[in-house]
């Protein structure tokens, strides 16, 4: 049971990155996938959601319209693109997955928004 975040890094305001969760282990029970985000000194907080039956989406108020998530059954990977970026945008992103029983973590990756 494995989640692996790939894709963050140094950025300048206004610019984009695209991060990557692929999954392995589980995927057939996962009821939703979600990423979060830890600021140094904030409590960890929710910024996308993906329910797997019906790939509905939701966000939080912060990055809507920004922030965009979907996946890839095929390649059991759920994507966060993030544009327009600000320097508040500036965390660890962490994936998660949910499924009957369990709740599954990523170990996170850096994004830096700063000129």
């Amino acid at each position: 049971v494995q989640l692996v975040e790939s894709g963050g890094g140094l950025v300048q305001p206004g610019g984009s990155l695209r991060l990557s969760c692929t999954a392995s282990g589980f995927t057939s029970t996962t009821y939703a996938m979600s990423w979060y985000r830890q600021a140094p000194g904030k409590e960890r907080e929710r910024v996308a959601t993906i329910i797997s039956a019906d790939l509905r989406t939701n966000y939080a108020d912060s990055v809507k319209g920004r922030f965009t998530i979907s996946r890839d059954n095929a390649k059991n990977t759920v994507y966060l693109q993030m544009n327009s970026l600000k320097p508040e945008d500036t965390a660890v992103y962490y994936c998660q997955a949910i499924g009957s029983g369990y709740v599954y973590w990523g170990q996170g990756t850096q994004v830096t928004v700063a000129s």
